[in-house]
């Protein structure tokens, strides 16, 4: 069973920024960094040139022992454009390279993987020079050519990146060339749900019809999803979990993507693709409020971990004991 947990989110400011990146050459790229659990901003890289001629300027921008992402323009032109490298320095601190590599996929999937070609993972400031680039492109160059197949699950792992790890993740972006339009019933039983306490509403993909439909709606219990929800087809599923945390009733809207390994590689693809564009239609056009983004492969998910979700457990701390003096009992 894929675990379900927590991601970190891009600040408003950096989808704005990268939002403009996509729209104007004049910016060679971004470094961002993780603050206060966001993905954030931290300076721009300036167009001066070729790419070959802009790389120098990442020597002064980045620091021997603090990680960053780097996002960077490499074409002008044509599909994913831009190349994100995950800087994790031999000598930054352990937490921040766990940080940091953990949270690599996260990163680029906010913004939207269909904008990356490619994403680099280095750990010295050599390799991310002009000599480095070079080395990585001759790497690349010797790779054995993928058959058919391997390039339809490349693209597929590629699609799907955090879902295997069951991360939240935020719309940002939306492709147009996956953002499939939604049936009026699907967007109908989406805006009735805030309403409908333990309410489930469960989205499908019309595959040859390319649009968003509503595969079911009923009321479950968060015990019942693990059967309510198919093990068979892949579901973008809206859950109303009604329960009470600490002793207060709670109703928050919680999004659960579910892919089962057995699908069809052509849907895992669309599917996983389509996720960006399911979650900006459910907040943006039905009006709901997503307090948690959940995905699994299979629809195992308890209702202890639904729980875990919204109820952090709490450490508690026995009271400091005195030790007795030699001699007394």
């Amino acid at each position: 069973m894929s675990s379900l947990t927590s991601g970190i989110l891009a600040s408003d400011e950096l989808t704005h920024q990268f939002t403009s990146l996509t729209s104007s050459t004049n910016v060679r790229g971004i470094i961002a960094g993780i603050s206060n659990e966001q993905l954030v901003p931290i300076a721009t890289i300036p167009r001066r040139g070729t790419f070959e001629e802009d790389i120098p300027q990442l020597e002064s921008l980045l620091k021997e022992n603090e990680p960053a992402y780097i996002i960077l323009r490499r074409r002008d032109s044509g599909p994913a454009p831009f190349i994100c490298l995950t800087y994790v320095p031999d000598h930054a601190h352990v937490r921040s390279k766990m940080l940091f590599a953990s949270t690599r996929n996260t990163f680029t999937r906010e913004l939207g993987t269909e904008y990356f070609s490619e994403s680099i993972f280095a750990t010295t400031k050599a390799e991310v020079t002009v000599e480095g680039f070079k080395k990585h492109d001759a790497h690349v160059a010797k790779a054995a050519p993928l058959t058919e197949e391997e390039i339809a699950l490349k693209g597929v792992k590629e699609a799907e990146a955090e879902a295997s790890r069951g991360t939240t993740a935020r719309a940002s972006h939306v492709s147009g060339s996956v953002a499939f339009p939604v049936s009026d019933a699907a967007l109908d039983a989406l805006r009735r749900l805030p309403n409908n306490p333990n309410g489930l509403v469960q989205l499908m993909l019309d595959i040859q019809r390319e649009t968003i439909e509503l595969a079911d709606e009923s009321t479950s219990t968060a015990h019942d999803l693990i059967t309510a929800i198919p093990n068979t087809a892949p579901r973008f599923s809206f859950f109303n979990f009604s329960h009470k945390y600490p002793g207060v009733p709670e109703n928050p809207i919680v999004f659960i993507y579910t892919c089962p390994p057995s699908s069809k590689i052509k849907e895992r693809m669309l599917y996983a693709s389509s996720r960006s564009s399911v979650l900006a239609i459910a907040e943006r056009d039905a009006g709901l409020t997503i307090a948690k983004k959940l995905e699994s492969g299979d629809p195992d998910i308890s209702a202890q971990q639904l729980a875990e979700e919204f109820q952090p457990k709490t450490e508690q701390k026995q009271a400091f004991q005195r030790p007795k003096r030699p001699g007394r009992k």
